[in-house]
């Protein structure tokens, strides 16, 4: 698979992203449902922690990805929704810490919501990933 950015600006590369990008040569695809701050029984955990919930969430992405025979260099686009928008990007260089290194900036929506499905969560991660 070869990823080609589109950034006819450079703002979203200083944030972590491209504009878009162009994929050639995948052969499969993964939709991955939002992960967030749940256990392995699907349990909240990290009451009111911004910060733990979107690694745990991370966690719960890559191990998803894992059962596809992915990782997150391998993701295409993510969408993601917080019911804190600022906390969030206060926090994202989580993102970056585990993105960077697969050195891949997928294009990505970043959405304030009142709530989630389940209540205390706070973010929740969801992506597309290609090989």
């Amino acid at each position: 698979m070869e990823r080609t950015a589109v950034n006819p600006w450079d703002w979203s590369i200083k944030l972590g992203y491209n504009q878009a990008e162009v994929i050639d040569g995948a052969t499969r695809q993964v939709f991955c449902a939002g992960q967030t701050a749940v256990d392995g029984e699907g349990n909240p955990q990290h009451p009111g922690d911004m910060r733990a919930q979107i690694s745990l969430a991370l966690d719960n992405l890559e191990a998803v990805l894992k059962g596809a025979g992915m990782t997150l260099s391998n993701v295409v686009k993510l969408g993601v929704y917080a019911t804190d928008v600022d906390e969030a990007l206060q926090n994202f260089d989580l993102m970056g810490m585990r993105f960077g290194p697969h050195r891949v900036a997928p294009p990505m929506t970043l959405l304030g919501v009142t709530r989630l499905a389940i209540p205390g969560l706070l973010f929740e991660i969801e992506a597309t990933a290609a090989a």
